[in-house]
């Protein structure tokens, strides 16, 4: 089973058992986290699309280990004048694994809308 669901702004394929960096999520190590805006899901040859997303479906994901991505140097210069700026930061990074996708199933059951009478 396959999906393609939003974490931290960004949309990924994702499988079961994966492990994705992605943008610092605010939960401890160990614990668990469930991605709701599953946007694709591709199950055994049948695809489901949803608009924009799926209302029944979810990724569970366990947080591994919090870190900090490779430092980018910024360098700023205008020549002949004298200016130099050098900068640099670090991006906080959350390491994830793909623990489960699941897809639930929906009832094709309309409810009944009751009218009220006292409409005059």
């Amino acid at each position: 089973m396959k999906a393609i669901v939003e974490i931290g702004g960004k949309q990924l394929k994702v499988e079961k058992g994966q492990i994705f960096i992605v943008n610092r999520l605010e939960k401890e190590p160990g614990k668990k986290m469930s991605f709701d805006n599953v946007l694709l899901i591709e199950d055994k040859g049948k695809t489901s699309i949803g608009n924009p997303s799926l209302e029944n479906a979810s990724v569970s994901a366990s947080i591994i280990d919090h870190l900090k991505g490779d430092k980018v140097i910024v360098f700023k210069k205008k020549r002949r004048k004298g200016y130099k700026v050098k900068n640099g930061h670090r991006q906080y990074l959350t390491k994830i694994k793909i623990d489960n996708i699941s897809l639930k199933k929906t009832s094709s059951k309309k409810k009944e809308v009751k009218k009220d009478k006292t409409d005059k």
